[in-house]
């Protein structure tokens, strides 16, 4: 392969890039990097479209500095660097043959390592020789399976390339600019860097970054909720990236700091190939090295069962499925094969409670979920004289005691939705002093105004859990309810019908209003120019 020439490299000349002292990159430096480096690409507003680029290239960063790492280690043990390589693939063969952990964590051949990535001249051949690096080192290690190897770094649209050959090699050249290696980051810090750009990325995307991403706060709301315990285990069915059950898992390593080695196993599905990628990645980058992360429909096949074929249970469930999925009908609900929907069939307009069930079938019977929903799957169908399918099914689920908790969240959080969305939290085995109760927590109010979206605060969260944990009911916060409470809304469990806070709404300033009608107004322009140029091409305008 032929080596660029580096003297005369634009992109050398032109970026100071800092040299990286002894001391390990921190969390501010981490984000700001990998910003810059998905930037490069094209320009902030035009990132997202190419995560699928960027997001593996850090990986293999990552892979790359830890291999020499640990070769660096080996070459140390053995006495020069020629011993040394043969021993380490020696070893990486016998171990993949003998199903054992090889003495470095994943192998890259010398050919394929990130100097080399980096000295590939953009001639035309880069994007062939990054896919061909990142499919063999899938192929060397199969854990990396469907990890390393989806993403077509030569793939073109319309004759063009996606990802033109200098806007590659810039990106991998800003990614240069510090290590990656075990002595360089934490993993929690890489980690946390890692969500740091996908939330980036979620802005940038507006409605589909929904299908990947769960906003953190409410991430970690979730987690201060579940709070799980030692030698568990934690399934999300739709993962997304896998946010929701790093931190199910991190928080555990928080609370419990010499504990590490009892964490909960992490257990997840997901149906995209490249946000399935991006799960796996997740983990990995985290050091979450036995996260167990399938690809595939979980309605139709779930992938975690028992050796009879059953769904396989686990301790929590946290997740955030598609809201209101419409896919699935009397057919599909009637022929499941794994009993799941026992409740009765969800309504053809929404798989919400089709999503419920499946989790619940999915805890065992000490188990506790907290599922994000639309703020509808606890109140559709209230009210009515008619018969509904979704009230019949949170009836059911209420009166068997199951549902120990509805927290309903501020509005325009989800980059899916400005919807305010719901937390539903499961128990199959509520404790003696929460039996026939229900616990209604209204966080309407717990928010900062930010653009894009609205944040939760850490005062809301703070305020769910410790109501949550004490079980009590607060003025304009919470209300504990009995079952027969429940009833007499008709099985409603919107929080807002029993928690009341319209009194401390806190109004936006005037000039936080006038700005955004401005801007609104200036987008609008630009919206109708555009349109009056398209349709004066087509000889449209004034017609």
């Amino acid at each position: 392969m032929p080596k660029k020439n580096t003297s005369a490299d634009p992109v050398q000349a032109t970026l100071p890039f800092p040299t990286q002292d002894d001391e390990q990159l921190d969390i501010s430096t981490l984000e700001t990097w990998l910003l810059d480096a998905a930037n490069t690409i094209r320009g902030a507003s035009d990132a997202p479209k190419f995560k699928d680029f960027i997001l593996p290239l850090i990986f293999y960063k990552r892979l790359s500095d830890v291999f020499d790492d640990e070769f660096d280690k080996q070459i140390a043990e053995f006495g020069n660097e020629e011993s040394a390589r043969e021993i380490v693939a020696a070893d990486h063969e016998d171990a993949l043959k003998a199903g054992r952990n090889p003495i470095v964590r994943f192998y890259i051949p010398q050919e394929y390592s990130w100097e080399e990535l980096r000295n590939c001249p953009a001639d035309g051949h880069l994007g062939e020789f990054v896919t061909d690096a990142m499919r063999e080192v899938a192929r060397l290690n199969p854990r990396l399976e469907g990890v390393l190897n989806v993403q077509d770094f030569n793939e073109t649209q319309s004759g063009q390339r996606t990802l033109d050959e200098d806007r590659l090699e810039a990106l991998i050249e800003v990614l240069s600019r510090y290590r990656l290696g075990l002595q360089d980051t934490e993993p929690d810090i890489l980690g946390r860097a890692y969500e740091y750009l996908l939330r980036k990325f979620a802005e940038g995307q507006g409605q589909s970054a929904g299908e990947f991403y769960t906003p953190k706060e409410v991430g970690w709301l979730m987690a201060h909720l579940i709070n799980p315990e030692p030698y568990t285990k934690i399934y999300d069915p739709a993962c997304g990236s896998g946010g929701l059950l790093i931190k199910g898992r991190l928080l555990f390593e928080q609370t419990h700091p010499d504990e590490k080695s009892q964490a909960p196993q992490i257990y997840g599905q997901e149906l995209t190939p490249t946000t399935y990628a991006m799960a796996k990645m997740n983990a990995f980058l985290h050091d979450f090295i036995g996260a167990h992360i399938q690809i595939g429909d979980t309605f139709r096949n779930p992938k975690f069962l028992t050796d009879n074929a059953t769904l396989k249970r686990f301790d929590y469930v946290m997740a955030n499925p598609m809201w209101n999925q419409k896919e699935y009908d009397d057919v599909f609900y009637d022929n499941d094969s794994w009993q799941r929907f026992t409740s009765d069939n969800p309504p053809s307009s929404s798989a919400d409670w089709g999503w419920v069930q499946h989790m619940h079938a999915s805890l065992k019977d000490n188990g506790r979920a907290a599922i994000v929903l639309d703020t509808g799957a606890v109140s559709r169908g209230s009210g009515s004289k008619n018969t509904n399918r979704e009230r019949d099914i949170r009836k059911k689920f209420v009166e068997e005691d199951l549902i120990e908790g509805v927290i309903l969240l501020p509005e325009n959080l989800f980059y899916n939705t400005t919807a305010p969305g719901i937390i539903l939290l499961l128990n199959r085995n509520k404790p003696a002093e929460r039996k026939d109760e229900i616990i209604l927590v209204n966080l309407t109010n717990y928010f900062e105004t930010q653009k894009p979206k609205n944040v939760l605060t850490d005062d809301g969260i703070d305020a769910a859990t410790e109501v949550y944990q004490a079980w009590e009911s607060r003025e304009k916060l919470s209300r504990v309810i009995t079952l027969e409470g429940a009833q007499k809304t008709d099985y409603n469990l919107s929080p807002s019908q029993f928690v009341d806070v319209g009194d401390t709404v806190e109004h936006r300033p005037m000039n936080e209003i006038l700005t955004d009608l401005t801007e609104a107004r200036i987008a609008r322009e630009k919206a109708d120019n555009a349109l009056d140029d398209v349709l004066t091409q087509l000889g449209l305008n004034g017609t």
